[in-house]
């Protein structure tokens, strides 16, 4: 379970202007590390590699660099444009999070910013004839890096954007939301699924939209300091007003419900880290698309639910009635994630969307029954009390 400092590093990390940024301050300190290197080069190789052997290439790679990122932006932002409106708009915050797009074009504005650098440098007449070798070795390097991008990015555009492409993605981070619970599925804490004391002081919400995080290791740190008890009342995925209860805590006093509050992360849209239904409520808005009359697409609708009926068959979290191993954060109370509750953000949607299409429905039926034999007693029981209520 990783703490929510280490939570926003990663959400920064995934997003693409981080690696352009990244890339572009290496190759700037790159040019800055070249004139230390020259007391180690012989000096008669100025002659063949020096300013007049670089200037070229650096001029090439500045005016080619430029217009290759901006075309391979405009592909990026009609391809997930694309793939935003054949699936559903949510999917589009998921495809900005491709790190093969992001390596790629990082490389590409890196490779722009180093040579534009390197030109004002050379045109500045800062490097000495050495300097301009060990220059000559790092364009040679950087020649090569852009190769392997564009040799990436010509294999990953006959993919990009495609219906194909996109639910692979929200499968992948469906399952790894999945099995981030598999084992753990209140998160580390307690599976208090009573209801918490009527008398506990509520923890209130910082801000109104969709608990997105619950820092389990900090929560449970400050309790125990406090000597207190916390419920979860919001779990990850739920919508919560702010000044709200987000939770509550017992014989907690107002400083220790402020500490508390900014350990629970809360944001405008859902988020996959502790929302294992968040992936299978995309899948199912995929396959609503796909299903109404401007599209009539039951095939699609079919596909998805084959990977819905593989997530809960291969990644469904262990029964909580059937022994505990896992807790790690005592003084942490919250209900754990439920089969049902799966099913429920599953199956329904694409319920009343495909009633007019035997096909998918005859699929859909199919799923239940075989997630009726599922070795998981809740999930069995919860796809048979499911398949009688919409099937009859």
């Amino acid at each position: 379970m990783i703490s929510r400092s280490l939570l926003l590093l990663r959400r920064i990390t995934r997003q693409l202007w981080f690696r352009v940024v990244a890339l572009s301050l290496f190759s700037l300190l790159a040019l800055a590390v070249a004139p230390l290197l020259t007391p180690v080069l012989p000096e008669d190789l100025s002659d063949r590699f020096g300013r007049e052997a670089v200037l070229p290439v650096l001029t090439i790679l500045a005016s080619g660099m430029l217009a290759v990122t901006t075309f391979s932006l405009n592909v990026m932002v009609s391809a997930y444009r694309t793939a935003s409106s054949m699936a559903t708009p949510r999917v589009y915050r998921l495809l900005l999070e491709d790190t093969v797009t992001q390596s790629v074009l990082a490389t590409f504005t890196g490779g722009f910013v180093y040579s534009l650098s390197a030109i004002i440098l050379f045109r500045a007449q800062i490097y000495t004839p050495q300097a301009a070798i060990v220059v000559f070795g790092i364009t040679v390097l950087v020649v090569i890096l852009i190769v392997v991008a564009i040799l990436r990015w010509i294999d990953h555009l006959s993919d990009l954007g495609s219906m194909d492409h996109t639910l692979r993605l929200i499968e992948t981070r469906c399952r790894d939301s999945l099995l981030a619970r598999k084992d753990t599925p209140c998160l580390g804490g307690n599976c208090g699924e009573a209801p918490p004391p009527q008398d506990a002081t509520a923890i209130p919400a910082a801000r109104s939209g969709f608990v997105r995080f619950a820092d389990m290791a900090a929560l449970n740190t400050l309790a125990e300091k406090a000597d207190v008890e916390v419920h979860l009342i919001r779990l990850p995925g739920e919508y919560v007003l702010q000044d709200r209860p987000v939770a509550v805590a017992e014989g907690a006093d107002q400083t220790f419900c402020k500490a508390a509050s900014g350990l629970i992360d809360i944001g405008d849209v859902r988020s996959f880290e502790q929302d294992p239904s968040f992936g299978l409520t995309l899948l199912a808005e995929t396959a609503q698309r796909a299903l109404s009359p401007g599209v009539n697409d039951p095939g699609t609708a079919i596909e998805v639910l084959g990977r819905i009926e593989r997530l809960l068959w291969e990644n469904l979290p262990k029964d909580t009635e059937a022994g505990r191993d896992d807790i790690r954060f005592p003084r942490v109370h919250l209900a754990p994630v439920t089969a049902k509750e799966l099913l429920k953000a599953s199956f329904p949607p694409i319920f009343r969307n495909g009633g007019d299409t035997p096909e998918v429905m005859e699929w859909l039926e199919k799923a239940l029954t075989a997630l009726e034999d599922h070795p998981n007693a809740p999930m069995s029981t919860a796809a048979r009390e499911m398949r009688g209520s919409l099937f009859g």
